[in-house]
């Protein structure tokens, strides 16, 4: 399918949850401590997958308390919801991709009264860093993934933005964020500060010309 881009090089908007749309707040060092695990064990989602059965209910009850936990206790990051607005008012699509539930992606943004078009949760498909959650987002929008922005405070939302063909973006909210600075196309220090970026890229295309994308 072709897809007029009308001059602009970037529609959407693609959000991680904890840590980008809220301030950080789920501790997986404690999570693995409470598991029983080593510290460098690896992803929670994937650890808790790989762990024998009679081990797996217990952990994914853990993670479950600590994602309940966070819903409670969430703030958002400053800014969020005045960029959303403006990005509202572009006219650029938005969503959620988290690997958490998409139960609890609402839950925190309607506490928030936050507005996105789509969520996508870890019970909607493979997890980040898979690309499979950015490239079904794009296709439910529209949109080339050359046209998306992906904004998440972690490896596995650059790597997936990268796998799909997205353009990766890294807010500096995670203490050890300068490790994932290579794989990010765009840094930033606030939410806010993807308008810029947007606005940029949208002028370097219509001043290109602009193209069209098949998707």
């Amino acid at each position: 399918m072709c897809i007029q881009n009308n001059q602009l090089a970037v529609k959407a908007v693609i959000f991680d949850l904890d840590g980008t749309i809220t301030e950080p707040f789920l501790d997986f060092d404690l999570m693995r401590e409470q598991m029983q695990l080593d510290k460098d064990a690896g992803p929670i989602l994937e650890v808790i997958k790989d762990s024998p059965e009679h081990q797996r209910e217990k952990m994914k009850k853990n993670l479950e308390h600590h994602e309940e936990q966070a819903i409670e206790n969430s703030a958002l990051n400053p800014g969020v919801s005045q960029t959303l607005d403006k990005l509202r008012k572009m006219g650029i699509q938005t969503a959620i991709l988290t690997r958490n539930t998409r139960k609890n992606a609402i839950a925190v943004t309607e506490k928030h009264c936050l507005e996105f078009d789509s969520f996508f949760g870890r019970d909607d498909g493979p997890s980040k860093p898979d690309a499979f959650g950015v490239l079904k987002l794009a296709e439910e929008f529209g949109v080339s993934p050359q046209q998306v922005l992906v904004v998440g405070d972690y490896l596995h939302d650059l790597q997936a933005a990268r796998a799909a063909g997205a353009h990766p973006v890294l807010i500096m909210t995670h203490k050890n964020y300068s490790e994932f600075l290579e794989y990010a196309e765009f840094e930033i220090d606030r939410i806010s500060d993807i308008i810029p970026i947007i606005e940029k890229l949208n002028d370097k295309q219509r001043n290109s010309g602009g193209e069209n994308y098949a998707v």
